[in-house]
Parts: structure tokens; C-alpha cells; sequence
């Protein structure tokens, strides 16, 4: 079973792109027409479609702890720090997490990037 991504709208569209060239299944949200919605509801849609976040934003880090405390259930957020994680790292490592792994394994969890 492959791991569907919601991209967060910072994320640069060259890895969305390229993500898709390799096959993996990715919805941003430009593409999902929720520009400009706050952090709780851009993780709660991501939830709703069953996709895990992807995002280079220090807030979502925030919000999934949060949720984890308070026992919020969510898809699962991947996070890669905009400076020291190049965004062929990310690709690589999305395009391995998106195929190769379980959507289970990333509820309620973070995981960073580089893997």
C-alpha cells in the first residue's frame, strides 16, 4: 500500500512535480483550492482526504504536538527544514516513504527528513 502526500503551500512546486513524475500519489493545496486556511485545518483536511502532510513550516511541528498531547488523531505530518534539507533530499526520500510505506505507520506520528 503506497502513502498518498498533501503538500503543504510552501512547499515548492518542483517536488510536487517531480514526486509525480516518479509515481507517487500527491494533492497540494493550491491544487485543493484551501489557499490562506489556517495550520489546524490545512492538518484536519489532510486527515479528512487521508493524506500525511508534507511541509517545511516549524508550525506544523507545533500542531502535531499538540494533537499528540491532547489525543487529536491525524494523518501524520513529514517534515523537512527549509535550509538544511535540499530539495533533492526530499524527493528522494518522499518518493521512498510515498511507495514503500504503510499510511498506518505515519498516523499521529512526525517524521523527519533526511531519512
Amino acid at each position: 500500500m503506497s502513502v498518498a502526500l498533501y503538500m503543504d503551500e510552501q512547499v515548492p512546486k518542483a517536488i510536487t512535480i517531480e514526486l509525480r513524475h516518479r509515481g507517487v500519489d500527491v494533492l497540494s493545496i493550491q491544487e485543493d483550492n484551501r489557499c490562506g486556511i489556517s495550520d489546524p485545518q490545512v492538518l484536519d483536511r489532510a486527515t479528512e482526504l487521508r493524506r500525511v502532510l508534507f511541509s517545511r513550516d516549524r508550525d506544523f511541528l507545533i500542531e502535531a504536538d499538540r494533537r499528540q498531547a491532547e489525543g487529536i488523531n491525524f494523518a501524520g505530518v513529514i517534515y523537512a527544514h527549509q535550509q538544511r534539507v535540499s530539495l533533492g533530499d526530499c524527493i528522494r526520500d518522499l518518493e521512498l516513504m510515498g511507495k514503500a510505506g504503510n499510511p498506518e505507520e505515519f498516523i499521529n506520528q512526525v517524521q523527519y527528513l533526511p531519512l
